[in-house]
């Protein structure tokens, strides 16, 4: 079967800017760190996983239907760093030069845009055409996606340790499946995101409230059955707030996407023209991991000399 890797750039890249030190810059000066951790991670990835396809997500500055949903969604975030956003457009175009196919839609997020993906290509009716899908992602929300044909690979420590979440490591971590995911958040809310869910209803209670009743709906068609005064009393108090959460927490399996499969399959990296962009961006020690399986080549590149913007992170 086909594998395809999907890579969530802007939680990837956002990640690395704050994993890695402001100090790596190219020899003109310009901030790296974040493209640095971005592509290490990326052939990290290609090196364990050995995807058949591959493509990165991204998202786009414009408003979703999230925000007109909910007028405070996100509305805490502060601004992103200046240096931080000089580096979207370079890790995108780093991201072409090496091949890879990227897709973003503006009114959607980028979970949107891997969701419609791993849907598209787990779901295909015809069982040469199925793809095992592996999204890379340190976004909890993601883990609703899981299934048979889907897993998640999370960076659980930085950049440098990652777990492969299926469906028996959500059940493991939150006593849900994955599918519940969204019931759960929808009584939980999400800070990062700013959206409520249930006022006084924590983690271990959401999920055993889902565990029990196993779905939002059977949740608040049985408010009779639960014991707990307290419970019942900011269940019905923030129904309507809890429904709008799920809407907000519920990842979109159906964006208006073309994909064309042939484009995606994993291309050569180990070129020319990659050596010189990894060379400028004074990404040398990477170059190395560019040759695909060949020891002896790896050995023999690696020996070139790192320039001082170079430096050796042992995180990767």
């Amino acid at each position: 079967m086909n594998r395809l890797v999907i890579i969530d750039g802007h939680a990837i890249l956002y990640r690395a800017y704050h994993a890695l030190p402001t100090s790596l810059t190219t020899s003109k000066g310009q901030m790296v760190n974040a493209v640095y951790g971005f592509t290490s991670m990326l052939l990290r990835v290609v090196a364990e996983l050995k995807p058949t396809h591959l493509i990165v997500a991204f998202d786009t500055p414009e408003p979703t239907f999230r925000n007109k949903l909910y007028e405070d969604y996100q509305i805490q975030r502060p601004k992103a760093d200046d240096d931080f956003i000089s580096q979207i457009g370079m890790v995108k175009k780093l991201v072409t030069e090496m091949g890879i196919v990227r897709y973003e839609k503006p009114g959607f997020e980028a979970d949107d845009v891997i969701g419609t993906l791993a849907f598209q290509a787990s779901s295909h009716t015809n069982k040469e055409q199925q793809f095992e899908v592996i999204i890379v992602s340190g976004d909890r929300d993601m883990l609703q996606l899981v299934n048979d044909r889907v897993k998640i690979y999370m960076p659980v420590k930085g950049l440098s340790e990652s777990k492969l979440y299926g469906t028996i490591e959500v059940e493991e971590k939150y006593s849900i499946t994955p599918a519940q995911i969204v019931d759960y958040k929808a009584l939980v809310g999400d800070p990062s995101d700013n959206y409520p869910g249930v006022a006084g209803i924590g983690p271990k209670t959401a999920s055993s409230l889902i565990s029990r009743y196993k779905s939002f709906e059977k949740l608040y068609a049985h408010l009779d059955e639960i014991e707990s005064v307290k419970v019942k009393t900011a269940l019905k108090a923030n129904e309507k707030l809890a429904k709008v959460s799920r809407k907000l927490a519920r990842i979109l399996t159906d964006v208006p996407l073309k994909i064309n499969w042939e484009q995606c399959i994993l291309r050569n990296f180990d070129r020319e023209d990659v050596h010189l962009l990894f060379d400028e961006l004074g990404f040398r020690s990477l170059i190395a991991r560019l040759a695909s399986k060949n020891k002896e080549q790896r050995t023999k590149k690696s020996k070139l000399a790192p320039d001082k913007n170079d430096i050796q992170i042992k995180l990767f």
